[in-house]
């Protein structure tokens, strides 16, 4: 698997990620880089190559002079993430089919910065974790446990018996502004076009709903999580 960008292979090295080798643009053999520096101290091996070469090698096409051949990206178990958890109220985001690596990138992101212990995606028809994913999250995947998971609800059933509850971010429900959304809890976000699952909405203890007061009925997955995740985070801090 490729990491591609410069903040991302440098988060990469940072946090243990196992990598084989990093390629680089060899205009950079001369500069002093704090990446490379890093990378030569965990005796990773470099290798200096033209652009182009690097052009022909990128899967994403914006690797900015810097790719990493990392092992294929380490799950974690949902049991991992609770482990997280211990000391604190757990906070745990579900994906529910979310097919853009984008969005999923984006949602990463998002997590990292608000302090949540983790994410469960379904192993099928979902995006899983890739170069692109990796690239969208700016190095905040080194970060985050990822589970991934045969079944949605099997892994609720392990959250709910840890004492969290667990929301479904979707219409139809009540306004997230009026809904307490402290002590442990899990946030369920559905996929670009479908939403949640109704097997799953009902398997929930609620439904949460973001406000919306223009002519479009929906928002971006990864908007809508954003909001989500914030909001919780604001009623955890008053």
């Amino acid at each position: 698997m490729n990491i591609e960008g410069r903040n991302q292979v440098f988060e990469a090295i940072k946090n243990g990620t196992t990598i084989n080798k990093i390629l680089i643009d060899k205009n950079f053999s001369t500069r002093k880089d704090d990446l490379i520096a890093l990378a030569s101290k965990n005796r990773i091996k470099i290798e200096y190559l033209p652009k182009k070469q690097l052009d022909s090698l990128s899967v994403t096409g914006h690797h900015q002079g810097f790719i990493a051949q990392a092992v294929e990206f380490e799950y974690s178990s949902v049991e991992d993430i609770l482990q997280a958890a211990k000391g604190h109220d757990a906070f745990v985001v579900l994906l529910d089919g979310i097919e853009d690596p984008h969005n999923f990138g984006a949602i990463i992101r998002t997590c990292e910065c608000a302090g949540v212990d983790g994410i469960i995606i379904p192993k099928n028809r979902a995006c899983q974790v890739n170069e692109t994913v990796i690239r969208t999250s700016t190095g905040a995947i080194a970060n985050m446990k990822i589970a991934r998971v045969t079944n949605l609800k099997e892994a609720i059933d392990t959250l709910k018996e840890n004492g969290l509850w667990i929301y479904v971010c979707e219409t139809g429900g009540e306004s997230i502004y009026k809904q307490n959304l402290t002590g442990p809890i899990g946030i369920v976000v559905g996929s670009e076009g479908f939403g949640v699952k109704q097997s799953l909405r009902s398997y929930c203890d609620g439904i949460v709903t973001l406000p919306l007061k223009g002519s479009v009925n929906s928002l971006n997955a990864s908007v809508a999580s954003a909001i989500t995740i914030y909001e919780i985070l604001r009623q955890r801090e008053q």
